[in-house]
């Protein structure tokens, strides 16, 4: 290795120091790509296409992005004031919640009308579709996917799926966790742990909620939801 790099630096004092070895290295260079000309002429051509997919493809995203915008305006103004079916369907004018998010996936718009979507489904007790659609939302506004998780569990919670609900409040809770939200989430993930009588999980939940956030609001309640769990976890190891 070396050997190869002095090797290598006097190559290129030479080059420095004396203007024939220069030129006839340029000159090399200039040999090399008369004979492969065609080939560095595809190259080029290969690149150059590539370019022009990209820009036209961000283009089209773009222009579809703006699409779906105007097309949710009536969607969440039907959302906004309540009249679900109308926002998830349309109203036979304008496109609902459910066509715009698989017409324009990909787009932010189309992801947004996911959440939207999965909101007004849970709203109507339509609970897997809005699993579905709230797990194909995705954010980097860490508040807002966090909500995203948070309503998954509510929509697993209503099903059953206790363990599956809590698992999502944790999820939601530890998603760039804060003292305003994260206790929110925490206590339900406590009550979804205790229906589903694991209330050893509902003491540790709780205790996290008092030891992690002394000054939430939520940390009262903590005390007697895990005073209660406690007692009731004893109950279960003595039968």
């Amino acid at each position: 290795m070396a050997k190869e790099s002095v090797k290598k630096h006097n190559e290129f004092e030479e080059l420095v120091e004396n203007p024939d070895a220069l030129a006839d290295r340029l000159t090399q260079s200039e040999d090399f790509v008369k004979r492969n000309k065609t080939k560095l002429l595809v190259v080029f051509a290969a690149i150059a296409a590539l370019i022009v997919a990209g820009f036209l493809y961000y283009n089209y995203r773009s222009t579809q992005n703006r699409e779906a915008q105007q097309a949710m305006f009536q969607a969440v103004y039907y959302f906004e004031a309540d009249s679900l079916s109308k926002a998830l369907e349309g109203d036979g004018q304008y496109e609902g919640l459910l066509q715009i998010a698989d017409e324009y996936s990909g787009t932010e718009a189309g992801n947004l009308a996911n959440f939207y979507a999965g909101v007004a489904l849970l709203k109507q007790g339509q609970y897997e579709a809005a699993v579905a659609r709230l797990q194909e939302f995705e954010s980097d506004d860490y508040l807002l996917q966090a909500r995203a998780y948070s309503l998954t569990g509510d929509a697993l919670l209503e099903q059953g799926k206790n363990q599956e609900a809590a698992e999502l409040y944790i999820k939601a809770a530890n998603y760039n966790p804060n003292p305003y939200f994260s206790p929110q989430y925490l206590m339900k993930a406590g009550i979804a742990y205790e229906a589903d009588n694991n209330y050893a999980a509902a003491v540790e939940v709780y205790e996290e909620i008092i030891t992690d956030f002394v000054t939430s609001a939520e940390v009262a309640d903590a005390k007697k939801y895990k005073a209660r769990a406690e007692l009731l976890a004893g109950g279960n190891q003595a039968e």
